[in-house]
């Protein structure tokens, strides 16, 4: 299927964590398509270079460091848009993978600050100017670990059953609005920093996530699908569209060439 044009009162597109990985791929393909991209990150070097990068390819796109936690700051970049077309909601991340017993309370409120608070601050602010475009999409990049549970994973599993449920709730609540509110789940992705993060620099650990998976997900992967669901005819919604690579048939059943 074709993909749209943005519409020309819809034309912004917010990206959040758009420093590396799921969010810069996805900045790039939103770009590609005729989006003006706003890149929103803490690394404001990185974002600034992608910014760069994107311009000198004859899209648009601009940075902005931001930490989508501190919501005064989250305030007053809402005050910079009179409307946007599209919210991709992506910052989060994983850190630690310890059993309830034992997990570090620390890691849980972090990783709900980003993957929840930080998404609704972004959605509390931008959602009059959403709905201001007359055609306005807001995205929550979740996870499958939204939508299943798995040993070792309770803090995260957690964080991003808060962020389907928000962006479930949010639909109901603004139904008969002109936005949309999609949720792409993805599964196994390999990328540059998500494991290693998780496990705090440990390469070792972060290199066994992947270990014997012929194919994972791709960042770009993940930004193709957002990108496709977001360039659907106003009218079409899609609500929640789980991803996974082929060699996972879930969040505990991986098929390993070992």
């Amino acid at each position: 299927m074709a993909t749209a044009a943005p519409s020309a009162a819809s034309r912004i597109a917010v990206v959040t964590g758009a420093s590396s990985g799921i969010g810069a791929a996805t900045a790039r393909r939103l770009a590609a398509v005729g989006y003006r991209v706003v890149l929103t990150a803490r690394r404001k070097d990185r974002i600034e270079a992608l910014a760069e990068e994107i311009n000198k390819a004859g899209h648009q796109a601009t940075a902005y460091a931001l930490d989508v936690t501190d919501r005064a700051a989250v305030d007053e970049f809402a005050t910079a848009f009179r409307t946007i077309g599209v919210l991709v909601n992506n910052a989060g991340g994983a850190l630690g993978a310890d059993p309830v017993a034992t997990g570090d309370p620390a890691d849980w409120r972090q990783m709900y600050e980003t993957n929840v608070i930080g998404t609704l601050n972004l959605t509390q602010a931008l959602l009059p100017k959403l709905i201001a475009s007359g055609d306005g999409t807001v995205v929550v990049v979740s996870s499958t670990a939204g939508h299943g549970t798995y040993e070792g994973g309770a803090g995260y599993v957690a964080a991003k059953h808060g962020a389907h449920v928000l962006a479930e709730t949010l639909r109901l609540e603004i139904v008969g609005q002109p936005v949309r509110v999609i949720e792409i789940a993805p599964g196994m992705v390999k990328t540059d920093e998500f494991a290693l993060t998780r496990f705090g620099g440990d390469e070792e650990k972060a290199a066994k996530v992947y270990e014997g998976v012929a194919e994972p997900l791709t960042a770009d992967d993940v930004a193709d699908t957002i990108t496709w669901a977001v360039t659907r005819p106003a009218h079409v919604n899609v609500d929640l569209l789980i991803l996974r690579p082929r060699a996972q048939a879930s969040n505990t059943k991986v098929h390993r060439e070992l």
